[in-house]
């Protein structure tokens, strides 16, 4: 928005724009140096009189500078159009990208690896089998399921009822949520419990306990 008494003038993309640092502040201008834009200007124009106006656009190196020049308005705005769009996307996907390092990372430094994994129906509410991790289930959040079955125990004072249903009722389900599924796996133990591991170590499922193909 113009104040009272300016003459007119088409609106420039950046200049007129509420995200300008300098945007209502004709009387007390800040430096350029101060906007955000200036991690975009290529280094030879950050001295500009106007930098953000250096920003090139599109691959074909075109900047809202070149195109003041000889562009009309609507090709203006469709090249300005599509740099956003474009710029969107690229630092969305980074940030994106820096937070599933930075969750990787604190769940390889906090996640208590080999830590028991918690089977589903160990909780009031299903969860995540990594201890350390507070995400409760539910079929819409992705992740892996598991299942492992335990040995059956041989047979002790005849019982084969009870040892027939502890063959039938052995199989134990787990779940690790979309996050932690992409770092760690659940593998049996020595001690035949099943634990968390960090994927980038293969570590073999012992043999004596067979992991069963999830439902």
């Amino acid at each position: 928005m113009r104040a009272p008494g300016d003459s007119w003038r088409p609106a420039f993309i950046f200049e007129d724009s509420p995200a300008c640092v300098n945007h209502g502040r004709k009387n007390d201008p800040l430096p350029c140096s101060d906007c955000a834009l200036m991690r975009l200007v290529p280094a030879e124009f950050r001295h500009a009189r106007i930098p953000c106006r250096h920003i090139p656009l599109n691959s074909g190196g075109e900047t809202l500078d070149s195109l003041y020049r000889y562009a009309d308005r609507r090709e203006i705005e469709e090249a300005f159009r599509k740099w956003l769009q474009n710029t969107i996307a690229r630092l969305e996907a980074r940030q994106k990208a820096d937070h599933a390092l930075q969750n990787e990372e604190w769940m390889r430094s906090n996640a208590g690896e080999n830590a028991r994994g918690a089977a589903m129906n160990e909780n009031l509410h299903a969860k995540c089998a990594n201890p350390s991790c507070p995400n409760a289930f539910s079929w819409d959040k992705g992740g892996k399921f598991f299942r492992f079955r335990t040995e059956p125990h041989p047979a002790q004072h005849n019982d084969m009822t009870g040892d027939l249903l502890k063959g039938v009722h052995g199989v134990k389900h787990f779940w690790l949520c979309e996050s932690c599924s992409h770092v760690f796996t659940l593998v049996y133990s020595e001690s035949g419990e099943v634990v968390v591991k960090l994927l980038s170590r293969d570590l073999p499922v012992s043999p004596t306990h067979k992991e069963l193909p999830a439902a």
